[in-house]
């Protein structure tokens, strides 16, 4: 096993050519550091972007240098224009030899959302690798500015930054006296699943007024049981599905009639893309959970 990793390493070191050497120094370097804590600076603004998540490929495109992106994973559908990118795996598995094969002088991958093994591998082939994850609205802001400044895109990506931010703060402002109303926020139906307060949905529930039932959680994506749902009683159910749209995802809540969210009929769906990444749609994804909460706190 171990001579067919190596073996590996030396296939993709010839596919890599002249970009497996390490980056030199020099007075015009860009640099920026990551969520992993890394430090990663570039001779020369990237021109060959590949991002191997979702929200990485959404992020890059918000810091103005989707024209710059040569290559996406599944899943990476927004913007639109995203669709159309060559594709080199999902979030189990990366092809490493297509990734190569298109000579990426950036790689921007999702601090916990890739292959350990195979991130390690393009770290000692030498490419430059940039890992994201923002766990705060300041964060996708952060995220932004810094893959802008790798890509050159500046005077687009800062503007972005700052428009999220902004808009954050105004939400954050018109909500600040809301009534607080408990809410459960329902991950995944089998296993059950939700989030606790360092998710970023949780910071969305809190924008709103909304209280988490499950803030308090030592994961950031627990497995809980429908027991501990049925005692919190919460006022609110949400869910993500496909565009908001109603689907079966919390039929089974009906069951129990006597349940707050039930009997108020406060079972909600929000689209479930804007939601569920880091990236400036947060903004929608507020806006239609503020307005969800509204409509319960009137019920």
């Amino acid at each position: 096993m171990r001579s067919r990793w190596l073996s590996l390493k030396i296939t993709l070191g010839l596919l890599l050519g002249v970009l497996a050497h390490p980056l030199a120094a020099s007075e015009t370097q860009r640099c920026a550091v990551d969520d992993a804590g890394k430090q990663l600076c570039l001779t020369a603004a990237a021109q060959r972007i590949a991002t191997l998540s979702p929200g990485a490929t959404e992020l890059t495109f918000a810091a103005g240098a989707g024209d710059q992106v040569i290559a996406g994973v599944n899943y990476s559908d927004y913007p639109p224009a995203a669709r159309k990118l060559p594709l080199v795996g999902n979030h189990t598995r990366i092809d490493v030899e297509a990734l190569l094969a298109l000579k990426p002088d950036l790689i921007v991958t999702w601090v916990t959302g890739n292959p350990p093994a195979q991130m390690e591998l393009l770290q000692e082939l030498g490419l430059p690798i940039f890992a994201i994850e923002p766990r705060t609205f300041d964060g996708v802001s952060s995220a932004i500015e810094r893959i802008s400044t790798l890509a050159g895109t500046e005077t687009e990506g800062f503007a972005e930054a700052e428009r999220f931010r902004t808009d954050i703060a105004v939400f954050s402002e018109q909500y600040r006296h809301a009534e607080p109303i408990s809410v459960f926020y329902q991950v995944w139906e089998t296993p059950l699943m939700t989030i606790n307060n360092e998710h970023l949905i949780g910071k969305v529930l809190q924008l709103c007024g909304g209280v988490n039932v499950f803030a308090d959680m030592p994961r950031l994506v627990p497995r809980i049981s429908p027991e501990v749902v049925l005692e919190a009683d919460p006022e609110v159910i949400l869910t993500g599905s496909v565009e908001g749209a109603r689907d079966v995802q919390l039929d089974h809540w009906k069951s129990y009639p006597k349940m707050r969210a039930v009997a108020n009929n406060n079972l909600f769906y929000v689209p479930a893309s804007p939601i569920s990444r880091p990236t400036p749609r947060l903004l929608e994804a507020s806006r239609d959970i503020c307005q969800k909460l509204d409509i319960a706190r009137d019920r």
